[in-house]
Formats: structure tokens, C-alpha cells, sequence
């Protein structure tokens, strides 16, 4: 006659180690592509330097004016009826609109505020202009 064991009752065990380890990689997953998510597109202009510069980190319409005088949303090149168009059009939809103007250093101070100006009198009072920090020496 054979003997055989007597199995007990014992409940299955849970692993946690690799469940834990999974639960790092995803959370490491999610940080990282987040903040390639939140990276602002923007087209590279030489912004003067400021001392006083405070750093805004969600700037849902930028307006950049390149040397050569061109308007650029995000990353298009607009005209400037239609760029102050789509600016009523988002204000209209959101009570706390503002306008965030990167202007190359080298664009003539009149055409900034010629900028500002149309801005005006379209009703939209929010605008900031983007600088870059001093550097550090």
C-alpha cells in the first residue's frame, strides 16, 4: 500500500515583489509621458532677457512674432485677421483667456504693440510677453 501525503488546506500565496515592481515601472511610465505630454511647441525665437521673470507653465495660446514679422500659433503660420479671429473664439469659450506674445528680439518694438493694440480692441485685456531668464553667472 501506498502512503499518501495528507494535503492540507493551505490557501495559494500572493506573490507582492513583482506586483510592486510592475506597479514602479507604470508609475515611472506615467511620470515620464506626462511631462512629454505638458512640453510646450513652440517655434525657436531669440527672446530678450529679463531679471523679473516669472514662469508660467500652461500657456494655452501663444503668439509668436518671428524677425521677419510672421505670426505663428503653436506651430502654424497665421495671418493676423484670422490670428485675432481665433483669439474671440477662445475667449468666448473660456472666461479666463489669455494671450502669451513671443516676440523675437530683433521684431521692431512697434510691431508688438501694433500686436497689442488689435488685442485691445478685440476685447481680449489678458496678454503677457515671454522673455527668457537672465543667465546665471
Amino acid at each position: 500500500m501506498i502512503k499518501l501525503r495528507k494535503r492540507g488546506n493551505r490557501s495559494p500565496e500572493i506573490m507582492l515583489s513583482p506586483m510592486i515592481d510592475m506597479m514602479f515601472l507604470l508609475l515611472i511610465f506615467f511620470i515620464v509621458s506626462t511631462m512629454y505630454m505638458s512640453e510646450l511647441r513652440t517655434i525657436p525665437v531669440k527672446l530678450p532677457v529679463a531679471t523679473q521673470t516669472v514662469t508660467q507653465s500652461v500657456v494655452k495660446f501663444s503668439v509668436t512674432i518671428k524677425d521677419d514679422g510672421a505670426y505663428w500659433l503653436g506651430d502654424k503660420v497665421i495671418g493676423e485677421a484670422q490670428l485675432i479671429q481665433q483669439a474671440r473664439k477662445e475667449m468666448k469659450e473660456n472666461k479666463d483667456f489669455a494671450v502669451v506674445i513671443r516676440a523675437d528680439e530683433n521684431v521692431p518694438y512697434k510691431a508688438v504693440i501694433h500686436l497689442l493694440d488689435e488685442f485691445k480692441k478685440a476685447g481680449i485685456i489678458r496678454v503677457g510677453l515671454a522673455t527668457d531668464k537672465e543667465a546665471k553667472k
